[in-house]
C-alpha cells in the first residue's frame, strides 16, 4: 500500500522508466511474430507460473503485405495504417489477449512504429494486413487519415530523401530510413493521431511500448507524444500511473545522437551491452569473464536505471543494426545459454529474454541472403500457431528459448535476488567467475577450456541446494546436481569443462 501511495505522489518517478511489473518479477519475453490466441495461453500456462513479467509483442498495427520477398518479418515494421488487425490477429484477439495476460499478471509492452509509414515503393493498392487502401506513391493513407501534408519531404535535404551521412543529425530524424515514409511528427495533427492510436492501445490494458526507431524523431516530437498519453487502465494498474517507454536507440558510440538525449522521456534500449557481451563469452578481442567484475557502467553502459538490455534482438540476431558477429542467439546455444544466465544474475539494466523462430539461413560473402525470411507460416503467408512437445519446448520451427530449463530458471533466480547487491566477486584471471546477490543467490561460470575446481563463499544460508541449471528442484528433490553450503557459506563447485551448461546457479528457493 505504501507503494501505490508513493506512486500517486511522485507521478513520472514511477512512469515512463517503470516496467510497472507485478511484485517480484522483473523480465520481459519478446514473443517475436506470436499470434496473440498464443501468447494469450502461454500467459496462463506458462509465463505466469514461471514468474515472467511482461510479454513484448510484435507490431499489431495494419501493415501492408509483401510477396517479394514473401511476407517478410519487416513487412509489420511498414504500418499502412493504425488499425488493429494483423497477422497475430484481430482486434478482438488483441483485446482478449491483453485482457487474459492481466488477468494473470503478466504485462503486455506493444512495440509501436510511429516514425514512419510504409516504404515509399510499397505501390497503391488493398495489399494489406485489414486489406485497407492505401497508396505509397502519393502518401494517401486514407485509414489514419494521412496525406502528403504529414510527411517530412519538405524538410529533409538529401537529393534522394533518404539517409547519405548518420553524422547529420537533421538527414539521420528528418529524411527516409531506407525509404520508409518519413512522418513530421513536429506536426501538431500527426502528434495527434499517433497519440490516438498508441492511447486505444493503453485503454485496452497495455502496460507500455517499445518505441521503434527513436533515433530517428526528435526527442521533442516524442515528448509531445508522449505527454499526451493517457494513464494506465486503472483495471489493472494503479491510479496516475504512466506507461513504461522503452525506446530504440542504437548508440555504439561514435556518433551525434546519443542515446543519453533520450533519459529523459523513458529507458533506452542498450545496445552496447548485447555487443560486448557475446565479445566476452566468445573470447573475442582478448576478452575475459574476469574483467566483467565491473559490469554495467564501468563498461560504459548508460546508468542501470536507464537501459533495458538483451543477449540478442530480433534485428541484431539476423546481423541487422549493432552487433556484428559477435552477438550470441539461438544458433549458439551453449553459449548462449551462458551469456544469458550472466544477464539475468546480473543487477545492471531491465532484462529482456528474445523468444524467436528457425529460418533457413544461407550464407553468400558472409552475409544471410535470407534474413528476411518471416516465421513458421502456411502457404497462404497465415502465421502458424506454436505448438507445445511434451518436453515443454517448442515444435513447427519455433524456438522458444524462454522455454529453455536454464533460462527459464534464471528469470526465475532474477526474481528471487531482486533488489540484492551484487556480491562475492571471484575470478581466477581468466574465464572462471562467480557472483552472488547478497545472501539470496549465487551463480558460477566456467568459460576456459579446462575443468572449475573451487571452494567459493556464496553468501547463502548452510544448506543443501538445487542447481537451477542442470535440473529443476521439485517437491520430491532434485533432478540435477545438490550442492551442499556450509554454515560458513562456503560450498565446493566442479563444472568439467567437457558439460553442456558450463554454469550452476543456486538460489534460497532452491534450496532443498
Amino acid at each position: 500500500m505504501k507503494l501505490l501511495v508513493l506512486a500517486g505522489l511522485f507521478g513520472l518517478s514511477f512512469g515512463q522508466h517503470d516496467p510497472h511489473m507485478n511484485h517480484g518479477r522483473t523480465s520481459i519475453v519478446h514473443l517475436f511474430e506470436w499470434r496473440w490466441a498464443d501468447i494469450a495461453i502461454e500467459c496462463e500456462t506458462y509465463l505466469a507460473p514461471k514468474g515472467f513479467g511482461g510479454v513484448q509483442i510484435s507490431p499489431p498495427s495494419e501493415s501492408i503485405v509483401l510477396t517479394n520477398p514473401w511476407h517478410p518479418w519487416w513487412q509489420r515494421y511498414q504500418p499502412v495504417s493504425y488499425n488493429l488487425c494483423s497477422r497475430s490477429g484481430t482486434e478482438e484477439e488483441l483485446r482478449d489477449m491483453i485482457t487474459r495476460c492481466n488477468n494473470v499478471g503478466v504485462n503486455i509492452y506493444v512495440d509501436a512504429v510511429i516514425n514512419h509509414m510504409c516504404g515509399a515503393g510499397g505501390g497503391g493498392g488493398n495489399h494489406s494486413s485489414c486489406g485497407t487502401y492505401f497508396n505509397a506513391h502519393t502518401k494517401n493513407f486514407p485509414s489514419v487519415p494521412f496525406s502528403s501534408w504529414d510527411f517530412n519531404d519538405g524538410k529533409c535535404k538529401t537529393s534522394n530523401g533518404g539517409i547519405e551521412n548518420y553524422h547529420d543529425i537533421f538527414q539521420v530524424r528528418d529524411c527516409q530510413l531506407v525509404s520508409l515514409l518519413d512522418l513530421a511528427l513536429q506536426k501538431d495533427y500527426v502528434r495527434g493521431k499517433v497519440a490516438e492510436y498508441m492511447n486505444k492501445l493503453i485503454d485496452m490494458g497495455v502496460a507500455g511500448f517499445r518505441v521503434d526507431a527513436s533515433k530517428h524523431m526528435w526527442p521533442g516530437d516524442l515528448s509531445a507524444v508522449y505527454d499526451r498519453l493517457h494513464n494506465l487502465s486503472t483495471k489493472w494498474f494503479p491510479s496516475g500511473f504512466k506507461p513504461f517507454i522503452y525506446q530504440e536507440v542504437i548508440d555504439m558510440g561514435g556518433e551525434l545522437i546519443q542515446a543519453s538525449e533520450y533519459f529523459g522521456l523513458g529507458r533506452v534500449t542498450e545496445f552496447k551491452y548485447s555487443a560486448k557481451l557475446g565479445t566476452v563469452v566468445r573470447k573475442w578481442e582478448n576478452e575475459k569473464l574476469c574483467y566483467l567484475k565491473s559490469w554495467g557502467e564501468g563498461w560504459a553502459f548508460m546508468p542501470s536505471n536507464k537501459a533495458v538490455v538483451f543477449v540478442d534482438n530480433h534485428d541484431n540476431q539476423r546481423g541487422h543494426g549493432a552487433g556484428g558477429a559477435a552477438v550470441l542467439t539461438f544458433w549458439d546455444a551453449r553459449l548462449y545459454k551462458m551469456a544469458m544466465g550472466l544477464m539475468l544474475a546480473h543487477p545492471y539494466g531491465v532484462t529482456r529474454v528474445m523468444s524467436s523462430y528457425r529460418w533457413d539461413r544461407y550464407f553468400e560473402n558472409g552475409k544471410d541472403q535470407n534474413d528476411w525470411m518471416g516465421p513458421p507460416s502456411y502457404g497462404n503467408g497465415s502465421t502458424k500457431a506454436v505448438p507445445i512437445n511434451p518436453d515443454t519446448t517448442c515444435g513447427d520451427g519455433w524456438v522458444c528459448e524462454h522455454r529453455w530449463r536454464q533460462i527459464r530458471n534464471m528469470v526465475m533466480f532474477r526474481n528471487v535476488v531482486d533488489g540484492q547487491p551484487f556480491s562475492n566477486w571471484w575470478d581466477n584471471g581468466n574465464n572462471q567467475i562467480g557472483f552472488g546477490r547478497g545472501n539470496r543467490g549465487f551463480i558460477v561460470i566456467n568459460n576456459d577450456d579446462w575443468n572449475l575446481n573451487e571452494t567459493l563463499n556464496t553468501g547463502l544460508p548452510g544448506g543443501i541446494y538445487c542447481d537451477i541449471i542442470s535440473g529443476d528442484k521439485l517437491s520430491d528433490g532434485c533432478t540435477g546436481k545438490e550442492l551442499h553450503v556450509d554454515r560458513d557459506g562456503l560450498t565446493h563447485f566442479h563444472i568439467g569443462n567437457w558439460e553442456e551448461d558450463k554454469f550452476i546457479a543456486i538460489h534460497v528457493d532452491s534450496k532443498l
